[in-house]
């Protein structure tokens, strides 16, 4: 069994392959300040009882944004499973061409989700991501990471309003009924949601007239659903794109390959 691992600045997702099925996923929060062996009860605490052995875990791959937290994970991956696990980073086989100026400042979940998209919806795509930051990324009609654009996540913006507005409050990230707000809450909530799919609708049709033509546009990430629901541009929601294009990576890299 393959053992994905994704840290996210908010987020860790796993998930576990049997074969080329994905099994099980889990999504823990991320914390700098947890010790591999505060990680590894967390994972003892989830494989097991969802109807995985510990031991059936023959192969990892790691990918994170979070530079602290990778030789964190490397070592919960030894002494939880005694595997090395493959740590996505420069020297790796992805299968794309990373095409943008810098391609060492592009982020591991960045490239997973292109190479996800790239095999399972094919090329040109535009990958839209709702995590701690919400990004977009362009792959081309022949699968090169092209580059994309970075915007705040809604999560951020609606923590500045109540960090940054003494009389506006902490609120929930929930579709309101209108989006004329009758009261201060349904008008943040409003400006967020409404606010945000105007964003993504403007951001995704302007790389579509970039890369020239239609684009199957994929969604992912935790708020994923509630913008999508809401978008005319947004073609599809996958959650797990991310660790699809983990375990392709894999694949590349394989030490039987």
């Amino acid at each position: 069994m393959l053992l994905v691992i994704d840290v996210g600045n908010t987020n860790v997702a796993i998930g576990v392959y049997v074969g080329e099925h994905l099994r099980a996923t889990w999504r823990f929060a991320t914390d700098v300040h947890k010790t591999p062996d505060e990680y590894a009860v967390l994972l003892r605490g989830m494989l097991p009882p969802g109807g995985i052995a510990l031991d059936a875990i023959t192969d990892i791959i790691l990918s994170s944004v979070v530079p602290p937290l990778v030789g964190t994970m490397v070592q919960v991956c030894e002494r939880t499973f005694g595997r090395q696990p493959l740590v996505v980073e420069a020297g790796v086989r992805t299968g794309i061409r990373i095409s943008s100026e810098q391609p060492r400042e592009v982020g591991a979940d960045r490239i997973a989700n292109a190479v996800a998209a790239a095999r399972v919806y094919g090329g040109p795509a535009i990958v839209v991501d709702f995590g701690t930051a919400t990004t977009f990324d362009a792959i081309s009609k022949d699968g090169d990471y092209l580059g994309g654009a970075i915007a705040p996540g809604i999560g951020i913006a609606s923590e500045a309003l109540f960090a940054h507005a003494a009389k506006l409050p902490r609120i929930d990230l929930v579709r309101p009924k209108s989006v004329i707000g009758r009261n201060t809450v349904t008008a943040m909530q409003a400006g967020i949601i409404f606010g945000y799919v105007g964003l993504v609708d403007g951001l995704v049709e302007r790389i579509k007239r970039e890369l020239g033509g239609d684009a199957a546009v994929i969604a992912t990430g935790g708020l994923a659903d509630i913008i999508a629901r809401e978008s005319t541009t947004i073609t599809v929601v996958d959650h797990d794109l991310t660790l699809t294009g983990l375990y392709h990576i894999y694949q590349l890299n394989r030490p039987t390959a």
